[in-house]
């Protein structure tokens, strides 16, 4: 079981070759191969942890279940400050049904295609800052995760500045991205997966 703060941003990605080349050019590498990720976020009837900026939330990526405690963002405007508590489950799906039975219900599924970058020299991600590259149904994002100055040293060399950070949870950019497309918001999938 993981818990500490953790601090990142996201920024939009318009050119993902670019992007990748750039990691590349700056050495970092994928300790993380571009996989599938399944999110479902849980949430009681009166929607208590939304409203208290908190989550509860089940990913899937391969046969491998997380399940992971956001707290609410501390103060700040640049960045998402908040705590984070990880466990790796051996079966995801009983959990979603004990989580049920506590009366909590799936409020939201989002997915994407992830891949995990690590600087030179480091072999793991789960301690050291790193940058994610997600391809999702509502465009690319880069997340860059570590010391506030790492991030922004990493976002200068990649080409962005603090007005490009993004705080936003993906179920905010998503409803955002439906609310000025007139559409009612869903699950955050891909097409060919909705049902």
């Amino acid at each position: 079981m993981k818990h500490r703060h953790e601090t990142e941003i996201k920024l939009a990605v318009r050119d993902a070759r670019e992007i990748r080349g750039r990691l590349a050019e700056l050495g970092f590498r994928p300790v993380r191969g571009r996989h599938f990720e399944s999110n479902y976020l849980y949430d009681f009837p009166d929607l208590r942890l939304r409203k208290s900026r908190c989550l509860i939330r089940i990913r899937f990526a391969g046969d491998k279940g997380l399940l992971t405690f956001k707290g609410a963002p501390v103060g700040s405007r640049d960045y998402k400050i908040r705590r984070e508590v990880e466990t790796f489950v051996e079966d995801g799906h009983q959990l979603a049904e004990i989580l049920l039975q506590l009366g909590l219900r799936q409020v939201f599924c989002y997915e994407k295609f992830r891949t995990i970058y690590a600087p030179r020299g480091k072999r793991d991600a789960e301690e050291a800052p790193h940058v994610v590259f997600d391809e999702t149904p509502i465009g690319n994002y880069l997340e860059l995760e570590g010391p506030q100055r790492w991030i922004d040293e990493v976002a200068r060399q990649l080409g962005f500045s603090r007005r490009d950070y993004i705080t936003e949870s993906y179920a905010a950019l998503y409803r955002r991205k439906c609310q000025l497309q007139g559409k009612t918001p869903k699950d955050m999938v891909f097409p060919t997966r909705e049902s």
